[in-house]
């Protein structure tokens, strides 16, 4: 019986990876061929999908971009038993992309069938969870300390920090652990990759973080836009259940964890921690006030830890192999590994794992091969829409936390979108300010109103009305959000503002041009 590959994943399944998979089923049964297709995760070769690979006695071989009309010719050339082809890329792991990486927290994605429990054990599965059932929460914390992880959703907080405040903060009945995989960053997708390709991944961290931390109840927060993600956490949390991986007696323990899926509505400002937990208990989401902070009193007013998917999902290895290894990636004060993102006008998108101390120029220019319009990199904007935007001249500056905040700019959830040198940075400015007066809850007047007027005054110089005057206005009223926003939603707003005033001054004293497209050079791979 040959097994064949091909991706479950979203992005794969939008340019035709189901059709494909069921015609290489119709075509293998044709030639009489026994052929097992296994969907799997995304291996983040996003140009390269649907990506086929084939099961052989030389490993697993990798074909595409396949399409529905290409899987007749392949299979006459000898698919099934990994002849070569015009679409053969050779071993899938030896291929450069892949080959370079430091799969780490995305090891299993693409690998494995994300809902077969067998293939998640044979693969070393549960190794972290086996352990950590052995150990003392004060352990399993120390432990996590120990490896320096650092939230990966953005504000790279010390994990550890945060499950030791919770796990030492009384209650009188329930902690919880909230997993923030409301993934609205333009350029991420990583989280839902991670979802779709490796659910019982997540799922294992989640409960180590209610074994370190004692909390019993858990709820994965998705946004609606992410059907396929849904779908995929809810089976793989009905399969854990039913393998008493969760629920009461944990693999024969007496230890107890419920866990379920909760979608938001798509509000870009629910990725914000507390807005998140007002979404939770059925409220419109909108920024709490902090102190208290949700370590103390989170979801129901009860100790709350709160991660992304990628930093939960990074714990079962940290507790199977111990810290050292997680520390011996990164630099500085930034350790472990980064999943970057890479989008926008690039040539080869996708996703790439790497330590922390890996250059923009490595990403765009290495693994993204380039602007995919074949125009000069101009520039990229890391971390998301409220990030920076760095010139080519700064992409040879180390990407880690603080690298990044001494040249005011930061690292987020490790998006990163490109631009070529048709780009219009005044334009991406007001994008920026516009972006915020569409999101903001609306709680703070900073943000609320800071944004809107952003947006007037960058018009205003772009048509060159008074275009000192109010630059000189549009700084102070970065200012105003940065010192007087409640969350961070308004006081980094002007981050990308900023940047563009700083590394692109000349294109705020252009001439005004009537009909200039907004696209920015962005491009849509």
């Amino acid at each position: 019986m040959t097994t064949v590959f091909v991706p479950i994943d979203s992005a794969a399944r939008s340019v035709g990876a189901d059709e494909v998979a069921e015609a290489i089923r119709r075509a293998a049964e044709a030639h009489g061929v026994p052929v097992t297709v296994v969907r799997n995760g995304s291996r983040g070769m996003l140009w390269l999908e649907p990506l086929v690979e084939v099961q052989t006695d030389r490993g697993r071989l990798a074909y595409g971009p396949v399409s529905v009309e290409d899987v007749e010719d392949l299979v006459r050339a000898g698919l099934f038993a990994g002849a070569d082809h015009r679409l053969y890329l050779g071993p899938t792991e030896e291929i450069p992309w892949l080959a370079r990486q430091s799969r780490y927290t995305f090891e299993l994605v693409g690998v494995l069938d994300p809902l077969s429990p067998e293939d998640y054990e044979a693969h070393g599965g549960l190794s972290g969870l086996r352990a950590a059932l052995t150990m003392a929460p004060e352990t399993i914390v120390e432990t996590v300390t120990e490896s320096g992880l650092r939230g990966r959703g953005g504000a790279g907080f010390p994990t550890g920090i945060k499950w030791e405040t919770v796990r030492t903060t009384p209650t009188e009945d329930v902690k919880f652990v909230c997993v923030n995989a409301d993934e609205g960053d333009s350029g991420t997708f990583a989280d839902r990759m991670l979802m779709e390709g490796s659910p019982f991944s997540l799922i294992e961290g989640i409960i180590i973080a209610g074994l370190a931390t004692g909390a019993t109840e858990g709820f994965v927060y998705v946004r609606s836009e992410y059907p396929d993600a849904i779908a995929t956490m809810r089976t793989a949390i009905e399969v854990a259940y039913l393998r008493g991986w969760l629920g009461s007696n944990i693999l024969g323990s007496p230890h107890r964890f419920e866990l379920s899926v909760r979608v938001g509505a798509g509000s870009y400002i629910c990725g914000e921690e507390t807005a998140m937990l007002e979404s939770l208990e059925g409220r419109r989401g909108m920024v709490r006030a902090k102190p208290p902070l949700p370590a103390h009193s989170g979801l129901f007013d009860r100790p709350t830890v709160i991660n992304n998917v990628l930093t939960l999902a990074s714990v079962p290895r940290i507790i199977a192999d111990g810290p050292a290894r997680y520390q011996s990636f990164g630099v500085g004060r930034s350790r472990g590994t980064q999943v970057f993102q890479i989008g926008g006008n690039v040539a080869h998108g996708g996703i790439v794992e790497l330590p922390f101390g890996v250059t923009l120029s490595t990403l765009v220019n290495d693994f993204g091969g380039g602007t995919r319009s074949g125009r000069s990199v101009r520039a990229a904007q890391v971390g998301g829409p409220l990030g920076a935007y760095l010139p080519s001249a700064a992409f040879d500056v180390p990407i880690d936390y603080e690298s990044f905040a001494a040249i005011d700019a930061m690292v987020g959830h490790g998006g990163v979108v490109v631009f070529d040198e048709t780009v219009d940075m005044a334009r991406q400015a007001r994008f920026a300010m516009e972006f915020c007066a569409e999101e903001s809850c609306g709680k703070c007047t900073p943000c609320r109103l800071g944004a809107v007027r952003g947006v007037e005054v960058i018009d205003r110089i772009i048509a060159g009305d008074q275009r000192e005057a109010n630059l000189e206005l549009l700084e102070d009223l970065c200012e105003v959000m940065v010192s007087g926003s409640l969350c961070a939603m308004g006081s980094l707003t002007p981050m990308p503002v900023r940047s563009a005033l700083h590394h692109f001054r000349d294109d705020f004293h252009r001439s005004p041009v009537v009909g200039v497209s907004d696209a920015g050079g962005q491009g849509t791979s």
